[in-house]
């Protein structure tokens, strides 16, 4: 049995424990880090979420990220290698396997960070479509009770269709 999809309302004690988190995270590795930034539906008030922050770093090239892995440990993060991914690299603090805290390195501005941005803001603008994704992730968390990957893939049709809608709002090609 996998581990249990919880979603819980939203926390505004949520946004503290980014603020301190990106505090530790730049004064262990802030020398290659241009921009920091609180992503996923804990970073949207009003948007109930898994209680895990999810948080992206941008830096200049991931060639070389290997000199994060050493600080980061010492702040009990844990590199998380995707060998799928290869846009970004993963590190999880907290409890084994889920976390409390969920690190994404990526380069700045590339589109792996614009399109997490875009997500964060169009939802943060829209309460109607915000509603709506509280209303999809709690049906799955139902349908997906104990697998987490599958429940992260059956939000990723909705994702990428607010991502499609916010470039043709905010006229993005």
């Amino acid at each position: 049995m996998g581990i249990e999809v919880i979603i819980e309302k939203y926390n505004h004690h949520w946004i503290t424990q980014y603020e301190n988190e990106k505090t530790n995270i730049l004064n262990a590795i802030g020398d290659f880090i241009i921009d920091i930034q609180h992503i996923g539906s804990t970073a949207i008030p009003g948007l109930g979420a898994k209680p895990i922050i999810d948080m992206m770093a941008g830096v200049s090239h991931l060639n070389g990220f290997n000199k994060f892995i050493d600080p980061l440990h010492l702040l009990d993060y844990e590199y998380v290698p995707k060998q799928e991914v290869i846009d970004r690299k993963f590190f999880r603090k907290g409890r084994w396997r889920q976390g409390t805290v969920h690190l994404h390195i990526c380069e700045y501005k590339s589109n792996e960070w614009k399109e997490k941005l875009l997500f964060r803001d169009f939802l943060r603008a829209h309460p109607n479509k915000r509603d709506e994704y509280f209303e999809l992730k709690k049906k799955l968390a139902s349908k997906f009770k104990f697998d987490r990957p599958a429940y992260t893939a059956a939000k990723t049709n909705f994702i990428n269709d607010i991502i499609k809608l916010a470039c043709l709002r905010y006229n993005i090609k």
